[in-house]
């Protein structure tokens, strides 16, 4: 069984981090400060690539910004790339910076 837990230290830097069986299989890195929410690296073992689990990361990631009204600066080359490619869908959480 997988689960995904949001694990901040006290300056609320962390990550959402993929879990099978208490076996670490993935994480997206992750910032919050100032109502943004800044993903860094999104990462899955080798081992369970191409399975869905890092678009499990980005949707966990995606429904607790929207949760708690933050937006999101899409640091990640993933998860920059699924915002382009779904613009719309993200359009409501995406910190787009000049």
């Amino acid at each position: 069984m997988t689960d995904i837990k949001l694990e901040l230290d006290e300056r609320n830097h962390g990550a959402f981090n993929l879990y099978d069986s208490d076996a670490k299989i993935g994480e997206m890195v992750i910032g919050i400060s100032n109502n943004i929410l800044t993903v860094y690296h999104t990462e899955v073992a080798p081992e369970v690539s191409g399975k869905g689990y890092a678009k499990m990361l980005m949707d966990n990631m995606t429904a607790y910004a929207r949760n708690n009204g933050l937006m999101v600066r899409p640091l990640c080359a993933y998860v920059h790339a699924q915002f382009k490619k779904h613009t719309n869908q993200y359009a409501d959480i995406w910190l787009k910076e000049i």
